[in-house]
């Protein structure tokens, strides 16, 4: 079976990077460029797990963790948070929301195919 990753960052560097990561890893991977875009392909990506940074327009990452954890179909996928915030009320706050789990940027491939693979039981 392959594991689909949505994952939403505003950067189109961060978006590249983290697709080459986790394709290199063997993972499908769908990208949006902001918090709207991704809740848009929550249907279609229908991911096994989801990245999002935290500062997007339109849509923040906190949003993105709300509305997926309020979805019905998708509410129980496992949300990474991929961000340059390091603040302890910040991951506080995206815990409280229904985050999974933290990773800080910049990030080397192999730290976050570990934490990929961690939260996936892989």
């Amino acid at each position: 079976m392959t594991v689909r990753i949505l994952a939403i960052d505003d950067s189109p560097t961060m978006r590249s990077l983290v697709a080459r990561a986790l394709r290199g890893a063997g993972f499908e991977v769908f990208l949006a460029s902001d918090g709207v875009e991704g809740i848009g392909t929550l249907a279609d990506a229908d991911p096994h797990l989801i990245i999002t940074d935290v500062n997007m327009p339109r849509l923040d990452g906190f949003g993105v963790i709300e509305a997926v954890r309020t979805s019905g179909s998708h509410s129980g996928v496992p949300i990474l948070v991929l961000t340059t915030e390091r603040g302890d009320d910040l991951k506080a706050r995206a815990r409280r929301a229904g985050a999974t789990g933290w990773i800080v940027k910049p990030f080397e491939d192999d730290q976050l195919i570990a934490v990929v693979d961690r939260v996936l039981g892989r």
